[in-house]
Parts: structure tokens; sequence; C-alpha cells
């Protein structure tokens, strides 16, 4: 396969746009906000099960006022069915800094973005672009599958070291949030046509099984703290089919974490 140019690549980035965009709900604002629950939701959930979430989360929060000012409870709840629930409660606290540091407005800045809660390197860089229409380098699954795809078709290994230099000479300076969402886009086609490029990644790791998980006990028991405000403890251990001192262990690392108190007791969300 012969290596492309970097007119040659965008050309036929943006010719496969053209042709295959995706029509997303985040992709119709420029709300700093909405594209933070955006990127939020789109760490490690598909496209397909963020999308009636993120419509229903940002009707029942409309801004980071609303969302700083609800509790932890109605958070938990409005987020399930997306998994990985302590994005919910980074969230929340990223609302409650903006509005307490930034008189409710995102920063324009992508090392201040990185001081939030739960935003890294890449979160920092696609809000940047999206939201702020900044040229940030990006590098995320999607990107990162199109520039292996099309510059290491013969490597076995890639590393990220290896393409973000990529990544930053192709970029479209003028227009770097419909570049990035084409590319995405590309990258998304790529998974389901051809072998993962992904899989040649420095960084790829298969995901263990969710079935019998500590990740799948830990989605049981947020689900049963956001149908009740309180809870007792007992009631929580006869409700997991699991060994208590497993369960007993989980509910004390997601007190650790903020994300429940346990007194006398009793259960609750923070």
């Amino acid at each position: 396969m012969k290596t492309l140019s970097t007119s040659e690549f965008r050309s036929a980035v943006y010719a496969f746009y053209s042709r295959n965009r995706r029509d997303l709900p985040w992709r119709e604002t420029h709300d700093p906000y909405c594209i933070l629950v955006s990127e939020i939701m789109l760490q490690q959930t598909q496209v397909e099960r963020v999308i009636p979430k993120y419509e229903s989360f940002i009707s029942k929060f409309p801004d980071f006022e609303a969302l700083s000012s609800a509790n932890s409870g109605e958070v938990i709840r409005e987020w399930q069915g997306l998994g990985y629930n302590r994005r919910a409660v980074a969230l929340t606290r990223i609302a409650d800094c903006v509005v307490e540091e930034y008189n409710g407005d995102l920063p324009e800045n992508e090392d201040a973005l990185r001081d939030l809660p739960g935003i890294g390197k890449a979160t920092a860089a696609a809000i940047m672009a999206f939201a702020f229409g900044q040229p940030s380098v990006l590098i995320e699954t999607n990107i990162r599958r199109v520039f292996i795809h099309c510059f290491f078709p013969e490597k076995g290994k890639v590393s990220d070291r290896e393409i973000l230099p990529l990544v930053e000479v192709t970029l479209d300076r003028r227009n770097p949030r419909d570049w990035y969402y084409a590319l995405m886009d590309l990258g998304s086609a790529l998974k389901k046509k051809e072998n993962n490029p992904n899989r040649k990644s420095t960084h790829y790791r298969r995901q263990s099984p969710f079935e019998g998980s500590n990740r799948q006990l830990r989605g049981q028991l947020v689900r049963i703290l956001a149908e009740e405000e309180v809870i007792a403890m007992d009631q929580v251990l006869s409700r997991i089919k699991a060994d208590p001192d497993l369960v007993r262990s989980l509910l004390l690392h997601l007190e650790e974490e903020g994300f429940l108190a346990i007194k006398n007791g009793t259960v609750r969300i923070a």
C-alpha cells in the first residue's frame, strides 16, 4: 500500500466525510457545556448508546448551573445505562468548579481544562477543537485507527509517539472541528470494514470479560443505590449475589472515591 502525502491524505479523508458524515446531536452545537457532556459520555462508551442518554441528560441538566445544583442521586439515576459511573461524579465536580471558579463558563484553555476532574489530555484537546475551534492536537481511538491504517500499513507495533507528529502536520488548522469529525467517522468505518488497525497500536488492550467482573458488581451496586436514597448495608448484601466480603470491599472503594457514604450501617450516594 502506497503511503499517502499530506495533501492526498486530507483529500481522501474529506472525500469520505462528504459522503458518510454521521449526524450526531453534539455536532449540532458549539455550546462548551454540551460538548463537555458528550466527550465525558463518549469515554469508553459506544456512540449508539450515548445518543439517547446525551439528549436526556442535556434536557434534564441544560447547563453547568443546573448540573451543579442537582444532587448526586439525580445525576446517577440519569446516567444509568452508560456504565463507568465515576464519570458522572466527575462531571458534577466539573460543574461545581466551573460555577465556583469560572462564573459558569468553561475555560478556553487546554491546561485549565486538564486541571478539572475527569478531563485528560484527549478530552481537553477535543473540547478545544469542538467547542472553541482551536487547532489542538488530538488522538483518540478512531483517529489512531486512521493513521495506523494509512501511514503504517506494514508496521507491526505503532506508538502514539509516532502518530502524534502526523496528527499535527496533517491538521486542518482553519477547521479543526470538521477535520477531527471526518477522521473519527473514517476511523469508525475502518473498524467495521477492516481488520482493526488499532490492534497494531502499542496502546491496544483487550478488555477483560464483563460477566462476573468487579465492573459488573460495581454497576449492580450503583443501580441499587440509584433506586434508594438510603439503604441498609444488609439489604445491599442480600440483593447482590456475590461474596459479601467482596461486596463490602467494593462499597469501601466506592466510598474512598467519594461516590457514596456509609454511616451507621446504611449506604447512600454521596
